[in-house]
């Protein structure tokens, strides 16, 4: 009998995989065995070398995912290149910051097409293919704390990952019957990219750091566990869930 952690023979597309939360997660699943597409603007080069060099496969996708004029192709050139994916990681994002009072339409529109619309029509288009090979499949969308929170200064962000949570609900209501389960994970104050400018102002940082028991931002490869927990058949029977990955943070 197979572990229920194991993934030989799966394939997984990981959006946003080239840098940050999305390495750490594509890492986590190629080391579970997983085969790993990841799909980013810019080439992935150090996440495939990575993999690679640990004796796994791996394929970098260049695509811009602020339309969904890829979502096709996405999905034609990982199956081309790995086989049919039964994995789907919805991880990429962006972030915009102003007053809300002064936050333009095109930021609004800029991470709203990024984080909901493109994560939606991936997710239909991998679920329907996914129905018509038969079903099963997992679908893991990124969340936020921000999911649960109001937070500030990040109106169109709150939005989108306010919707992620609840078009996974959605997602897992209608799909778990062809055998689709999808959930989410919510990452706390990660050291990324996205939230260098919070790193760097000595102020919100310390706010951020006291609430969060674990005393420290989180590290990419700290969300590795609860992806592949989540893309693997110890998970068969969860569905919808958004599961927290946050130091502590909510529990304070």
């Amino acid at each position: 009998m197979s572990h229920p952690f194991d993934l030989t023979g799966h394939v997984a597309i990981v959006t946003g995989g080239n840098t940050g939360i999305g390495q750490g997660m594509a890492l986590a699943l190629a080391e579970a065995g997983c085969a790993v597409a990841s799909v980013a603007r810019r080439p992935s080069d150090e996440t495939v070398a990575a993999v690679t060099d640990a004796g796994g496969r791996a394929i970098s996708i260049q695509a811009d995912l602020t339309t969904t004029e890829p979502v096709e192709r996405v999905l034609d050139e990982a199956t081309a290149g790995l086989g049919q994916p039964d994995i789907l990681v919805n991880n990429a994002g962006i972030i915009r910051r102003a007053d809300a009072v002064d936050f333009s339409e095109q930021d609004w529109d800029d991470v709203m097409n990024v984080n909901l619309k493109v994560l939606f029509f991936l997710s239909q288009a991998f679920a329907r293919r996914r129905i018509a090979a038969g079903g099963g499949g997992k679908i893991i969308n990124t969340a936020s704390m921000l999911s649960f929170q109001g937070g500030i200064r990040v109106p169109s962000y709150t939005a989108s990952k306010s919707g992620v949570a609840g078009i996974t609900k959605l997602m897992a209501n209608e799909w778990a019957k062809h055998g689709l389960n999808a959930n989410a994970i919510a990452p706390g104050y990660f050291a990324t990219d996205n939230t260098q400018a919070l790193q760097d102002d000595p102020v919100r940082s310390a706010e951020i750091l006291g609430r969060i028991p674990a005393g420290r931002w989180g590290r990419p490869s700290d969300i590795g566990g609860a992806t592949v927990f989540l893309a693997s058949a110890a998970s068969d029977y969860v569905n919808g869930v958004i599961l927290p990955v946050d130091g502590g943070w909510q529990a304070r």
